[in-house]
């Protein structure tokens, strides 16, 4: 795993839990789920509205990019 792959999996993992973390409190507070659901409802807007984030090889080198649900086409990272 290269430095680039691991700082990808790093901001896909961050974005993830921060928008978990967010829904879980939010689908708790106002709606009326218990139990699992209320984790399973976080993880699947987590899961759908978290950008992705992905290292390539390209001819000038490996390079990240990341793509996301709000923002047309992929967008180089650094």
């Amino acid at each position: 795993m290269s430095k680039l792959q691991l700082r990808a999996f790093i901001f896909q993992l961050l974005c993830f839990a921060t928008l978990f973390i967010l829904f879980r409190f939010l689908t708790a507070k106002y709606t009326h789920l218990e139990g699992i659901w209320v984790s399973l409802t976080a993880f699947v807007i987590g899961t759908i509205l978290a950008p992705k984030f992905k290292a390539m090889k390209t001819k000038d080198g490996e390079k990240l990019f990341m793509s996301w649900l709000f923002l047309k086409g992929i967008r180089e990272i650094g």
